[in-house]
């Protein structure tokens, strides 16, 4: 059985207990899995406008200050028998640093508070959770809210409506990490499907055609013996196989907030150059998700 054995905590940059920290010490403690937690080192804003000499002091005493809250998190982690490491990261370019430092232990899974940003902000700088969704080849976790327990309800959301390869590989590497996370958590597994009518079928639908629910499927590429067949594949039980019309943009964070699921495993695809983002659906998703996500790159 695949299991965990090291997961990185990026700790919420005010030093506070947050909803990634809670998730990250029940992952580690019902795992066996080793904290590696790891700040920011920024320099307060008020701050900024200080000269070189005192610029430089601040940043030394707010360096020397994470370190010791670290400190404290560590020695309180070993208290509960989880075996944990700290430091701190650049913030001038924490993107690389982060996914470098990731790499080098060799872990398993990236976790993080869900920082919301405004529009306004999105619009003038990529936020810090998008750009890991996009980079990060390590699944992601981004966690609006936990229980400081482990999670019982997992659900994967797949694209069956594409039959591509690069579809596939993703959709693989989706149940892969969300059959992980459920037997790790003794969780329930499952599985959605969000579908819409193809293209040509929407052309089509112009025509005076009396469309049936059993017609709007077969249309669709048959969605629901596609995801009928990949449940029995992956061993899923069958009410635990959900197909929802509508947009997944919008299907995924409804479902998943109405039916009280912990964690939800989607996959992201992102190509550089591209005015769309494929997978941007975990992006819609994150500011709508109440629980938590946990992004695969694909």
């Amino acid at each position: 059985m695949t299991t965990y054995s090291r997961l990185l905590l990026i700790c919420h940059p005010d030093l506070h207990p947050s909803p990634a920290m809670a998730r990250a010490q029940a992952l580690a403690s019902g795992t066996g899995a080793t904290l590696h937690l790891v700040v920011l080192s920024q320099l307060p804003s008020r701050l900024a406008t200080l000269d070189q000499v005192l610029r430089s002091n601040a940043r030394k005493q707010d360096a020397e200050h994470r370190k010791a809250w670290l400190a404290e998190q560590v020695a309180a982690l070993g208290a509960l028998g989880i075996t944990a490491y700290a430091e701190t990261v650049d913030e001038d370019d924490p993107l690389k640093d982060l996914i470098h430092l990731a790499q080098l232990h060799r872990v398993e899974m990236v976790i993080k508070d869900i920082k919301h940003e405004t529009a306004l902000s999105r619009a003038l700088l990529t936020p810090l959770d998008w750009q890991l969704l996009r980079r990060c080849p390590i699944p992601l976790h981004l966690v609006a809210h936990a229980e400081p327990t482990l999670p019982t309800r997992v659900i994967a959301a797949v694209e069956l409506a594409e039959n591509g390869p690069t579809i596939q590989k993703l959709n693989d590497r989706i149940l892969q990490a969300a059959h992980t996370l459920a037997q790790r958590c003794k969780a329930q597994l499952h599985l959605l499907q969000a579908y819409e009518p193809s293209p040509s079928f929407v052309a089509y639908a112009a025509a005076p055609v009396a469309w049936t629910e059993a017609l709007v499927e077969e249309m669709t590429g048959r969605a629901r013996e596609r995801l009928a067949k990949l449940g029995a594949d992956q061993s899923i039980r069958q009410d635990h196989l959900h197909l929802v019309r509508g947009p997944a943009s919008k299907v995924v964070s409804e479902f998943a907030n109405q039916q009280g699921f912990d964690v939800v495993v989607m996959g992201t695809l992102y190509h550089e150059g591209r005015t769309k983002v494929v997978g941007s659906t975990t992006e819609q998703a994150l500011y709508k998700v109440q629980s938590s996500i946990l992004a695969i790159h694909g």
